[in-house]
């Protein structure tokens, strides 16, 4: 994020890329030929006639000018950026670190829950068991992933990437945190002392850890991807899903045997209908830290919010798998654990209620400030009125790709988001006199833009 100085935005500074945009702008005599070619030396009248129906269902005859000129930019514009090149060599060493992160969660799972099952005369029952237990684990999670996705509309985050942060909560998450509770409830000779110290203290620390991993390396190495509180209450929701997946599992099949067929529901309706929520709701306040520290662009933000959001995290967590253990300790009395486990599931409830009000609200300022941040691209002509109201709507972007514009015009909206958002960054950055990565992002992303908008021209005329 370090990268834009006090008075460094492109439009003010005269950056090289945008000082040729605006001389295209002004009347580039390259450019003036290009129009009147245009306009007067013979464009097939085919593809006029195919131009001018659809002029009426997204592009008025008063915009063919500066869609001429919006073309010769992308034309004299150069190639990818040298930021835009570093930001894919990071992308390509996160990838691989996804990759071998969920090939060590992968092995330790398999030697903490798999390989000790071998041994047993009972193994072909147990994995039985396994392969049931994910059935019911895994079959909710479709519709747990579809909420926050449908939530965020105006800038929805890419599948593959939603996808490999719920891979890494799913297997590393899983497994480094098992190893490691594991360990930690295996030190006391006393179990039930060991198996408080397992749930409450080592799961809470190194579970939200793991699982933050998953948010920090979106900040590193997909940062573009990555815009403030929003976005990080998303990956930290996909995150904790697929780590409350594989914990489901786990647990449907430990008690499977010891359990009758109401014992296993009732485990069946607490962890995978009543509180899916919670491990992404811990998870979301590490991703709320995050959000914050992009949107500040402070150091001692983005450093100082992160670390108190897994703070809160991992005491929420602690507080919810603690406080029926503690209750029945110090009563010695089941009805008191029992009865705290009921208001622990009420007020998580509440919490998870609050938690989605919070995240509605927090869309909704996202969408405007897409709209705030949009308004004079229309005025200096990169869009125009009619495509500023698409980009800005709520599920622009999957009106646009079932529209005639198709999977260009998708793109297309969410260019316009993405340059939104990078100059709300910018401008940030800008009033607090520092530097942001964003910068670099605007005037690649209006080439986007154009080339996506030659994109869906060329496909009107198919």
């Amino acid at each position: 994020q370090q990268g834009h100085p006090q008075q460094g935005h492109p439009q003010q500074q005269g950056h090289p890329q945008q000082q040729g945009y605006a001389q295209h702008q002004q009347g580039h005599p390259q450019q003036q030929g290009y129009v009147q070619h245009q306009q007067h030396q013979g464009h097939p009248q085919q593809q006029q006639q195919g131009y001018a129906q659809h002029q009426q269902q997204g592009y008025p005859q008063q915009q063919v000018q500066q869609l001429s000129q919006q073309q010769a930019f992308v034309a004299a514009a150069p190639a990818v950026s040298a930021e835009a090149a570093k930001q894919k060599t990071l992308f390509k060493v996160g990838l691989g670190l996804v990759v071998l992160g969920c090939t060590v969660g992968l092995v330790l799972n398999f030697l903490l829950f798999i390989l000790p099952a071998a041994a047993s005369p009972h193994f072909g029952k147990i994995m039985m068991m396994m392969l049931k237990s994910a059935i019911i684990a895994y079959l909710p999670v479709a519709i747990y992933l579809a909420v926050p996705y449908i939530v965020d509309r105006y800038d929805p985050e890419p599948w593959w990437a939603l996808a490999g942060v719920f891979a890494w909560g799913a297997l590393f998450a899983t497994g480094v945190s098992g190893l490691l509770n594991t360990i930690v409830g295996s030190i006391p000779d006393d179990p039930i002392l060991g198996g408080f110290l397992s749930s409450t203290v080592a799961a809470p620390i190194f579970e939200e850890a793991t699982k933050g991993l998953a948010i920090f390396g979106m900040v590193v190495f997909l940062r573009k991807e990555f815009d403030g509180i929003v976005d990080g209450i998303i990956y930290g929701t996909f995150a904790g899903i697929g780590f409350a997946a594989t914990e489901n599992v786990i647990y449907y099949a430990r008690y499977h045997d010891s359990l009758d067929a109401a014992g296993l529901n009732n485990i069946f309706v607490m962890r995978g209908l009543l509180t899916p929520w919670l491990h992404p709701l811990f998870t979301s306040m590490t991703g709320i830290g995050f959000g914050l520290g992009r949107e500040k662009g402070t150091t001692a933000a983005k450093v100082g919010y992160p670390i108190f959001g897994y703070l809160v995290g991992v005491l929420l967590h602690a507080w919810w798998n603690g406080m029926p253990q503690v209750a029945g300790i110090l009563s010695n009395s089941a009805d008191v654990a029992g009865f705290m486990s009921l208001l622990n599931l009420f007020i998580g409830g509440l919490m998870a209620l609050s938690f989605f009000a919070m995240v509605v609200w927090l869309v909704r300022r996202k969408g405007d400030t897409i709209k705030k941040f949009l308004e004079d691209e229309v005025l200096v002509g990169p869009i125009t009125k009619e495509e500023f109201d698409l980009i800005t709507s709520w599920g622009g972007r999957a009106r646009a790709r079932l529209s005639w514009r198709g999977k260009a015009g998708a793109d297309f909206v969410a260019a316009g988001a993405r340059l939104a958002l990078s100059k709300w960054h910018t401008a940030r950055a800008m009033k607090g006199q520092k530097r942001t990565i964003s910068a670099d992002f605007v005037v690649p992303l209006r080439q986007d833009l154009a080339r996506h908008r030659q994109q869906m021209m060329a496909r009107s005329r198919q």
